[in-house]
């Protein structure tokens, strides 16, 4: 008999069609699950241990979700709950839970996973050579390692097993690989292994593999074969070319997989429409390896204010680029003159928003703006270093002339004060992986019931 398993959305906190939910769960799924996040916001919700979604989001989709979870009957899964996974998003999410529990006079078996890991367990993996690096991986060490402030392992299908089998109505998981909320089940049931994580890479996005990606919520059938996927909204078709398209989705081989304990491989997959609305796969393999995890972690690396300005004098705007070289070379003399700062104590980026923000001098579309936006980004060991250099450079970044003979400018600040402090700056760390013997040895499982 097949695993039915219901995708509400590629994220909770994004939405998702109400119908089309409630026609997922009129076809009887045996599971709901649904992703919390990943890193494409960048480290800072690692590093800081919290949700980029907002919670008034997450609740109202968790509510709703909590509710087809009770007329399904069947498990509910999140995974890398709060965005990043860390311990205290799982929390978070677990007080969420909690709190809707006794709204919705629900009674909840409630299993968290928790993917943090202590940095001595990483050092001391490190030490015995069972932390590999992946390209491009930085340079780590015992000393590096102790510096971050959240360090997670990507948990895979046989933690999530681990969970279901305490008998959960919910499912609270730290960080997990996409795919392992949805493949975990049909795994533990015996279906097609190759089929089992090729569906659930399909559908780690809900409808992202169908003509209406914004409809978020799909089925797909696993069996002892392959896999069958359907989008729930009317207005949202999977084809053959929807389908196989999301291999290409945040991989960097669109034929190959890795999960923890091998690799998936779709060289061989073949894509059929069994109608309109379907999309059959079969052909896929699974590879099975040594068993290892992703590690991601996070360090802070300074401390930031930022500081904009508009330009809409037209000599302004025609020169920007060359007002910003010369006010930089300015301001870092200022900053030696006035603060006794070397350059190597702090950063200074001006970036010209609607001229080349996003590639600076890779920038080859040129066009001609009425304004330009000026973000200053000072950069420095700490807040109040920054904050300092961000207030000496603001009469200058309101007044500085391009030239010496012209009048003085005075260009427009969209908000007072100009400057804001923006706090911990975090970069990405880790990308390695973490040998384990045993699945579970990196995780640790707690059951709690709550509600009426």
């Amino acid at each position: 008999m097949p695993t039915r398993v219901l995708v509400p959305s590629g994220v909770l906190g994004l939405g998702f069609d109400r119908v089309a939910l409630a026609r997922g769960v009129a076809m009887r799924p045996d599971i709901i699950a649904i992703d919390g996040g990943s890193t494409d916001s960048g480290p800072f919700s690692l590093g800081a241990g919290v949700s980029k979604y907002s919670r008034a989001a997450t609740r109202e989709e968790w509510r709703a979700l909590l509710i087809a979870r009770a007329e399904a009957g069947v498990p509910l899964v999140i995974g890398t709950a709060g965005t990043c996974g860390t311990d205290s998003t799982v929390d978070w999410m677990y007080d969420i839970t909690v709190e809707l529990a006794a709204e919705l006079g629900q009674r909840l078996t409630v299993t968290r996973l928790y993917s943090a890991q202590p940095a001595e367990r990483v050092v001391a993996a490190l030490a015995a050579g069972q932390v590999h690096p992946l390209p491009p991986a930085p340079a780590i060490s015992a000393d590096s390692l102790r510096r971050l402030t959240n360090i997670v392992a990507l948990a895979g299908a046989e933690q999530i097993q681990a969970a279901l089998v305490t008998g959960a109505d919910i499912v609270i998981a730290g960080r997990t690989t996409d795919t392992a909320t949805i493949a975990a089940l049909p795994l533990a049931r015996g279906d097609h292994p190759g089929g089992a994580w090729h569906g659930a890479k399909i559908a780690e996005c809900g409808a992202l593999c169908s003509t209406n990606p914004t409809s978020g919520v799909i089925v797909v059938d696993f069996d002892a074969s392959g896999f069958t996927v359907e989008a729930m909204a009317e207005s949202a078709l999977c084809t053959p070319h929807s389908v196989s398209a999301h291999m290409l989705y945040e991989n960097s081989d669109p034929f190959q997989l890795y999960e923890p304990g091998g690799y998936l491989d779709v060289r061989g997959a073949r894509y059929h429409a069994l109608d309109a609305r379907r999309v059959r796969v079969e052909g896929s393999v699974w590879v099975p390896g040594r068993y290892t995890v992703k590690l991601e972690g996070a360090a802070v690396t300074g401390f930031q204010t930022t500081i904009l300005a508009v330009l809409r004098n037209a000599h302004y705007v025609a020169n920007a680029r060359a007002w910003v070289e010369k006010l930089t070379g300015f301001l870092k003399s200022e900053i030696a003159r006035r603060m006794g700062l070397d350059a190597s104590a702090y950063t200074l980026e001006f970036r010209l928003i609607g001229v080349d923000s996003a590639l600076g001098r890779q920038e080859n579309r040129v066009g001609h703006p009425v304004e330009v936006g000026v973000l200053g980004i000072v950069t420095a060991a700490d807040q109040a270093t920054a904050a300092e250099i961000g207030k000496l450079i603001n009469p200058f970044v309101l007044h500085y002339p391009l030239t010496e003979d012209e009048e003085l400018p005075t260009f427009a600040f969209p908000y007072s004060p100009a400057t804001t402090d923006r706090g911990a700056l975090y970069e990405f760390a880790l990308n390695h992986v973490m040998e384990l013997e045993d699945p579970m040895s990196a995780f640790r499982i707690v059951t709690t019931e709550v509600g009426a």
